[in-house]
């Protein structure tokens, strides 16, 4: 008896270190399971039918290839697009693309698999949005917040920093891996009945659902937050904005947000928090050059 229960805490204890640590884990859970076999504590059948669910909780540990990142990106535009009714004003959408392909390039990651793209969204909420693989969409609302070029170029520089951090991507690996270490947790080494294995089946396959819900409904941590804000500061400085401007542009943004609505205040920290993080680039800001204020005062003539 004492070495049954050594064996099969053994096993699950292999298992779940695994999943956290993003281990060789189908190697793992076949030594587990050959061993549990050898002593009596798991059958033939549990012992293949651990080893099916190792194999599905590793794909949890994959890195995904670009192509699979740009596949899951364009199906989460999908959904937003079927949310929100894109903004049809070709010279707006050309000009923050030219900013935003510019901010791109002095990102940490210049390149994707698909490339950067950019759109407005005709919708009166104060949101912006960036899905895996570079689809970055912004709404009018957001852009009427928007003073000056410095400011849009903030709005957008903060929304390619989560593509380069690839914070869409780990809050799906979160998601699924905790969901699967849980399953794995509870069942330890009984039986995997086929409601078990559908239930981690459907863990990676829920990607697009993951980020969809983090994007709209959740929003990232503020660590990821944070991160995505100090990326943008950068990227603003290498480009010649004025890095000031994200300080400015949530100011702004705390003026105009409703505690608990349906926009950016439901889906990021409040702009307080974020420009105390931002506290030393409160200063100091750069006189806008004529040039610029002309041609954001010309591409975005309907939009504001």
């Amino acid at each position: 008896m004492k070495t049954r229960l050594h064996v099969t805490v053994w096993l699950v204890a292999a298992v779940s270190i695994a999943v956290l640590c993003g281990c060789v884990i189908d190697e793992v859970a076949r030594v587990g399971t050959a061993v549990g076999q050898s002593a009596g504590v798991v059958t033939k059948e549990q012992a293949e039918s651990i080893n099916r669910s190792a194999t599905a909780v590793s794909k949890a540990a994959e890195d995904f290839t670009p192509e699979q990142e740009y596949y899951i990106g364009r199906s989460v535009g999908a959904v937003l697009l079927g949310k929100y009714k894109p903004y049809n004003d070709s010279q707006a959408n050309n000009y923050i693309n030219l900013i935003g392909q510019t901010l791109a390039q002095a990102s940490g990651r210049p390149e994707t698999f698909g490339g950067y793209h950019f759109l407005i969204l005709d919708s009166n909420e104060i949101n912006a949005f960036a899905a895996p693989g570079g689809l970055i969409f912004v709404t009018r609302e957001m852009l009427r917040l928007c003073k000056n070029e410095d400011e849009l170029a903030a709005v957008l520089a903060h929304e390619i920093a989560h593509v380069e951090l690839n914070h869409g991507i780990q809050a799906i690996e979160k998601n699924r891996r905790t969901e699967a270490l849980k399953i794995l947790a509870v069942e330890g080494t009984k039986t995997f009945g086929k409601k078990d294995l559908a239930d981690l089946t459907s863990t990676f396959e829920s990607s697009i659902g993951d980020i969809t819900s983090t994007m709209i409904n959740n929003g990232y941590s503020r660590g990821f937050e944070r991160e995505a804000d100090a990326a943008a500061v950068k990227m603003l400085s290498r480009v010649g904005y004025d890095p000031a401007a994200l300080v400015t542009m949530l100011r702004e943004m705390e003026k105009k947000l409703k505690p608990g609505g349906p926009d950016f205040a439901k889906t990021h920290p409040s702009p307080a928090s974020r420009i105390a993080d931002l506290s030393a680039y409160a200063k100091g800001q750069s006189k806008e050059p004529p040039a610029r204020r002309a041609r954001f005062e010309k591409a975005l003539r309907l939009v504001l």
